[in-house]
């Protein structure tokens, strides 16, 4: 990917990724595509995250470099624990009714400072979508960001079909257990033999006035002002989904997956610039120098996940029982409303064979070759970075378009095998046996690799997301170019 020209360098995009770890890990990734193809960049992030960026990473990893700066707005929110996830609903609630202004202001002030060119075109995440009206204001193109799977999102935007056919709101909550989410859903163009299960998981409500529900109807129909839609994978993964949204919404890009058109570009420059807002452990590294290839099973549920004590009782004494060596990954606000702590004899019996870590760099980890298998929330940065590194996973979808992701690594893409949310420790047992030594696994591990390929290919020089992101840049981000 070549860098634009010299008389092109007067181009300034801002970056506002939803204030959410999934959200950011991405949005930055495309921030510094956009700078190393020779735009000035202006990423912003809400003061809370900010904070936790600084606390994770230290001051020097912000200071940015001439052409890449942070700045921040507020999020509306009432302070809270630097360390914990915020509730979404609330957040989603807050950025929606308070953000506008604040982005707005922020803009004015970017196009009244003297070192800085103006601002020529604005990349918001999808969620965000009160942006829109501030680059109208201004005369900017925007591209919208769809952060999490395009499969989720063309799940999302069926929500209002949804509606009007009553398939959801539930009638009680007795339609998550009586065999109603089995229902078929043959209409959706683009996803073959989809359940209502597979949707995402706002649907899964008995009030039709509940805020997800809605607020992800409205985010996802309002994406047509957008002047692009960008999205996080590439085509041959999600060609029929790709197909579909094509002709629902303005121009779509696929410029994924992002670790790797990233790795194509070996800016040192950028490497130094990072997104974790939990401090990384990379000591794990070092564990598994010392480990056989794919002979570690990885566990991590993300950065929103939560679970009950007795859930986390289940997967700890599967994953002992399997016999097999781990890394899990263990946020401190794992369990809800309580600490994740393991009990004495679990530490004891597994101390030999597995290591447990408050966060990591999932990129290397999931990249190295000690790692068998993935046991994960299938959130969509998780399961492109399972994708990337040839590495199949057991899902646990917690939320949002983690039940859809599940479905197409199961079904689809052939890479997965589901555990039921009502975690059991024989299941976990047999499902990591089964990933490790038996022969769906061995299967699972053939497609994973089959898959990473195709990927590579994707973001090679010549490469479909390669040539998208080329396109996207010439088409639209130089489209108000003075």
């Amino acid at each position: 990917m070549a860098s634009v020209g010299v008389e092109e360098k007067k181009l300034h995009a801002v970056c506002i990724p939803a204030p959410a770890q999934g959200h950011i890990n991405p949005m930055l990734k495309v921030a510094k595509l956009l700078c190393h193809r020779g735009f000035h960049i202006t990423f912003v992030n809400t003061e809370f995250n900010h904070k936790r960026l600084l606390n994770s990473r230290g001051p020097d990893s912000v200071k940015g470099l001439p052409d890449f700066q942070f700045q921040t707005i507020p999020d509306g929110l009432p302070p809270s624990d630097i360390d914990a996830t915020q509730d979404v609903p609330a957040l989603c609630q807050s950025t929606r009714t308070t953000c506008l202004v604040p982005f707005r202001n922020l803009l004015s002030n970017l196009n009244t400072t003297v070192h800085i060119p103006p601002v020529t075109c604005i990349v918001s995440d999808a969620v965000m979508s009160f942006t829109l009206q501030a680059a109208e204001e201004i005369g900017v193109p925007e591209v919208l960001f769809w952060t999490s799977s395009p499969c989720g999102l063309l799940a999302c935007m069926h929500f209002r079909h949804l509606m009007e056919r009553g398939l959801t709101p539930l009638k009680d909550m007795s339609y998550l257990s009586n065999g109603y989410l089995d229902t078929t859903l043959d209409w959706i163009p683009g996803m073959k033999n989809i359940r209502l299960r597979d949707m995402p998981s706002f649907i899964r409500t008995t009030n039709p006035d509940d805020f997800m529900l809605q607020f992800i109807k409205g985010e996802t129909e309002r994406a047509y002002k957008a002047s692009a839609i960008i999205l996080n994978t590439f085509d041959v993964l999600e060609k029929d989904v790709v197909d579909a949204l094509s002709t629902m919404l303005p121009r779509v890009y696929t410029i994924g997956p992002l670790p790797l058109m990233l790795d194509q570009i070996k800016d040192d420059r950028l490497s130094s610039i990072g997104s974790n807002l939990w401090k990384e452990e990379s000591e794990c590294l070092e564990w598994l120098d010392s480990k056989e290839p794919s002979s570690v099973v990885y566990v991590n549920f993300g950065s929103i996940t939560v679970m009950t004590p007795q859930q986390l009782m289940e997967f700890a004494w599967g994953l002992a029982n399997s016999d097999h060596s781990f890394l899990w990954i263990i946020r401190p606000d794992l369990v809800a409303g309580d600490s994740a702590m393991l009990p004495y004899e679990f530490v004891s019996q597994t101390k030999e064979r597995g290591v447990l870590s408050s966060w990591c760099p999932q990129e290397q980890v999931l990249n190295h070759p000690a790692i068998g298998g993935f046991l994960t929330h299938c959130g969509w940065n998780s399961t492109l970075e399972s994708i990337c590194g040839g590495v199949p996973v057991i899902c646990w979808p917690f939320f949002a378009d983690q039940q859809t992701n599940c479905r197409y690594c199961c079904t689809h893409w052939g890479i997965g095998s589901e555990i039921d949310n009502n975690v059991k420790r024989n299941d976990v047992e047999r499902l990591v046996r089964e990933l490790m030594e038996g022969d769906k696994g061995k299967e699972m591990k053939t497609n994973a690799m089959v898959w990473k390929k195709k990927a590579e290919a994707a973001t090679s020089p010549v490469g479909s997301s390669v040539l998208n992101f080329d396109n996207l840049v010439n088409e639209i981000l130089l489209s108000n170019r003075n």
